[in-house]
């Protein structure tokens, strides 16, 4: 016979208010001790401070051992391999135990950092649900983030940067949670009831959340707030809070929830319904309305989360708009990589451990393979065993700003366009990015501005800049083209930003032809879109033009329609959407 599930602590009112920021957090630690493998772990975004220091005292509370990894860790030392020095010294292959041999909780510091490679790694490891990861992601923008591998597989989200340092101390205070231990395993025999996931999946796909793993994630939660606050079943409170922490980071759209819609009217309860119910039952979930839901996880969105939803649609839709430059592998500079089988050559260095640890394996065999007359060796080596150092580093970008000067609002788009080229290039210097303006107007486009990384050449060259005539569309998508290619050719990776209301009306040799000038622009579109070379249209006009949607597409690019641009809201736009 099972053991009963410990007494019953109070429950919330369902009344109470969504909590706060500091509340949040402390909750999810909480329950992150509690079902820390279950959850995959915690996304933690902070700078070195008081309020980090709190949270990394209170992984403590987990029942895993911690083991520190970083982003440059190679592959012996995550799943085990050979034992160099035991090897050389036995005479014998001897092997190591890697760090992800047994569960524990993983703590990667500079996350943001990881590769996609370590990301697939760890991921694979999560999904067996024995470890979790605490991901410290110590970048200084916004677009410095955690791998969507990672992202997706880790269920909670903290960001303590603008905690004050009474929250701090608050969240270092321990919770006993033994009976919150003992209670969880009950609710997790029970179950969530089939209504509460409904609730949490149609909120999920009302938040524009395209995984399963979230609900699922928000399920768990959900069970072990219930077992937190010691309840022997999960009731809207549990849901609500649960789904603030889940879904409020991952939400890509933001629903507008209709409020002059009143409630259906209750059923009355049934004559024989007991009176005296025990106040710790879990509440009757036939119809558990969504937008309690929604409304927690809109109490925990961020203040501009309209802007960055915007902004991060862009950066999804971006191709290859990925923060930094094109990977290029090599054997001399940048990142190392780990060493592959090769031949001395030209520019080539050997990795000596990893070639070692080649031969290692394999002297047994070799040493009982002398013939008689052969001289033995204390370390037999062969070509097989060479393993050749290898580097990555990432290309210079640059960010192709390609402006629409003509008509009689020109003079207000340009200004806009040149306050959001200064901005990019007063933070140029320290990515290692280069911008070019480009002006179409009249009958052709002119270089404005070549790559450059000159705040002060940039100023100067700006300052001239004039408007009005015809719209040249196509002679600006040729120009941007034909720089974006040489860019590419020394070794740049460049990307293109089209800003224009989309009414092209002097077509490639100058004549005033709608209809030809239309068919040159959808003719460049198609070569730009051959190309690979990542593009962002923004739309200035003041509606958005179909015909400047169709264009961005047959490029294969991102459109933004954006009729009220000012520079600070373009710059904001182009960082997302270019990954800048």
């Amino acid at each position: 016979m099972a053991d009963a599930p410990p007494p019953p602590l109070s429950a919330p009112p369902l009344s109470a208010p969504p909590l706060s920021a500091p509340a949040r957090a402390r909750l999810a630690l909480d329950i992150l001790a509690l079902d820390g493998s279950g959850l995959g772990g915690l996304w933690l975004r902070a700078r070195v401070g008081p309020a980090r220091a709190a949270v990394m005292a209170r992984l403590a509370d987990i029942p895993l051992p911690a083991r520190r990894i970083h982003p440059t860790i190679d592959d012996g030392a995550l799943f085990g391999g050979t034992d160099l020095a035991a090897s050389l010294s036995a005479g014998a292959h001897r092997k190591t135990a890697g760090i992800l041999a047994a569960p524990s909780a993983l703590i990667l510091t500079m996350a943001e950092r990881a590769n996609a490679g370590l990301a697939a790694r760890l991921a694979l490891h999560l999904d067996g649900g024995r470890s979790c990861l605490i991901a410290l992601d110590e970048g200084a923008e916004a677009e410095e983030a955690l791998a969507p591998a990672l992202a997706e597989r880790l269920a909670l989200f903290l960001d303590v940067s603008d905690f004050a340092l009474e929250d701090a101390e608050a969240l270092e205070i321990p919770s006993d949670l033994t009976l919150a231990r003992a209670r969880l395993i009950h609710l997790r025999n029970a179950g969530l009831p089939p209504q509460a996931m409904k609730a949490l999946a149609g909120a999920a796909a009302s938040l524009g959340i395209d995984s399963l793993r979230a609900p699922m994630m928000a399920a768990r939660a959900a069970l072990a707030i219930a077992a937190l606050r010691g309840l022997n079943g999960v009731d809207e409170a549990c849901l609500r809070d649960a789904a603030a922490l889940i879904f409020a980071h991952r939400a890509t759209v933001f629903p507008d929830v209709p409020q002059d819609e009143a409630p259906p009217p209750e059923a009355p309860p049934p004559n024989d319904a007991p009176s005296d119910a025990p106040s710790d039952a879990p509440q009757d979930m036939a119809d558990i309305p969504q937008d309690l839901v929604l409304e927690a996880v809109r109490a925990a969105l961020p203040a501009d989360v309209l802007a960055r939803l915007a902004a991060g649609r862009a950066a999804r839709g971006m191709k290859g708009g990925a923060g930094t430059g094109a990977k290029i592998k090599g054997n001399n500079r940048g990142r190392p990589l780990p060493a592959r089988a090769g031949r001395m050559g030209q520019g080539k260095r050997v990795d000596i451990l990893a070639t070692l640890r080649a031969a290692a394996p394999m002297q047994t065999l070799r040493r009982a393979g002398l013939v008689a007359g052969d001289t033995p060796t204390r370390l037999a080596i062969r070509p097989s065993d060479l393993r050749i150092k290898r580097y990555q580093h990432s290309s210079d970008r640059v960010l192709i700003f390609t402006v629409d000067a003509s008509g009689s609002s020109a003079f207000a788009r340009l200004a806009e366009a040149k306050g959001a080229v200064e901005l990019l290039l007063a933070q140029s210097y320290a990515r290692r990015d280069h911008v070019a303006l480009l002006a179409f107007r009249g009958q052709g486009c002119e270089v404005v501005l070549p790559p450059t990384r000159s705040l002060t050449a940039t100023k100067r060259r700006l300052a001239g800049l004039a408007g009005g005539g015809g719209t040249p569309l196509a002679a600006g998508l040729r120009m941007g083209l034909d720089v974006a290619l040489q860019a590419r050719a020394r070794g740049m990776t460049p990307t293109l930003a089209l800003l224009t209301d989309g009414r092209g009306n002097i077509a490639l040799d100058g004549s005033a032809n709608r209809a030809l000038a239309d068919e040159d622009a959808q003719r460049l579109a198609r070569v730009f879109a051959a190309t690979g070379i990542p593009a962002l249209v923004i739309d200035i006009a003041t509606r958005p033009q179909p015909s400047l949607a169709g264009l961005a597409r047959g490029m294969g690019a991102t459109y933004l329609p954006l009729p009220r641009a000012d520079a600070q809201r373009l710059t904001k736009v182009l960082q997302a959407g270019m990954g800048a």
